[in-house]
């Protein structure tokens, strides 16, 4: 393996610390080098770019073979399907949105349960963690169709359950697990002089978590809680399994109408990057909240 020359340290000046071996600094300086091309390599823009250059290659060499033959187009089938995968990815984006409503409101509530004073209590939330923290995603949903009815009926009042609800509930079962991890966390990692200043000002426990407490976990859990929903977001075609609308249930759909072999590498390329442009912004914003909010121990 080649690899570039290593300057002496007699040569540049600039390499001599005191106290430091002159022989180690060379390869300092290498390895500083090499981090900065990886950070180079890997910047937001380069891999845009980078997916950007391999999605233009293989969608390039489909149009070359449609050229040569009598078949509409791949540029023709994918514009025609469109409208389509838009409303099925429009239940994509609901389906996470509402999940992460609702698994953030109850990992909140169960997070704060993990530290309760109360053994009983305490217990009992980091067991509902770990259950559903380590369940598969795809079991929950099933359990969610199956279990939950299609329609109840309570005080003369039928209150439907359609597929897509069901699936909301089951992906919320898990970000309620990851959340109540992140807010133990978030709260263990206050100072524990922030509970003792409290005390002293006479504040009840309740007081001291909602006004002083939870306040300061909000930096330190938003990072994991955008990633999580990007997580969540790119798990959502989990659902077309269970018999919900969604995009991926439409490309499937789309790819049987049309009966080509050819256009599948294609389409689902296409709705891969429907996810990429959704979430690859949402990366891009937590790396930036990480070094912006990030809690100097």
């Amino acid at each position: 393996m080649w690899l570039p020359p290593i300057p002496e340290p007699a040569r540049n000046p600039a390499l001599r610390r005191p106290g430091h071996m002159d022989v180690l600094l060379p390869r300092r300086a290498y390895a500083a080098s090499a981090l900065n091309w990886r950070e180079t390599l890997l910047n937001p823009v380069s891999m845009t770019l980078l997916f950007a250059g391999l999605t233009a290659s293989l969608i390039g060499a489909a149009w070359a073979q449609d050229a040569a033959s009598a078949q509409p187009s791949v540029f023709s089938v994918l514009l025609k399907w469109t409208p389509l995968l838009g409303e099925g990815f429009a239940y994509n984006v609901l389906i996470s949105l509402l999940s992460m409503l609702i698994g953030t409101v109850l990992g909140v509530m169960l997070g704060i349960l993990q530290v309760s004073p109360l053994m009983p209590v305490r217990k009992f939330a980091w067991l509902v963690t770990q259950f559903f923290r380590n369940s598969p995603w795809l079991v929950l949903l099933f359990y969610s169709i199956l279990l939950i009815p299609f329609q109840v009926t309570a005080f003369g009042i039928t209150v439907p359950f359609p597929g897509w609800l069901k699936a909301v509930i089951g992906l919320s079962l898990p970000v309620m697990a990851y959340m109540s991890e992140y807010v133990r966390g978030a709260i263990l990692s206050v100072p524990t002089g922030q509970w003792e200043s409290a005390e002293s000002l006479g504040f009840t426990r309740g007081q001291t978590m909602r006004m002083v407490i939870l306040p300061q976990t909000v930096k330190r859990i938003l990072p994991n809680w955008m990633n999580l929903y990007a997580v969540l977001t790119m798990a959502t075609p989990l659902v077309s399994i269970i018999g919900v609308d969604d995009i991926m249930g439409y490309t499937r759909s789309a790819l049987s109408a049309e009966g080509r072999p050819d256009i599948l590498i294609p389409m689902y390329l296409y709705v891969l990057s429907w996810f990429f442009a959704y979430c690859y912004p949402i990366s891009l914003v937590t790396s930036w909240l990480e070094r912006r909010y990030s809690v100097k121990l």
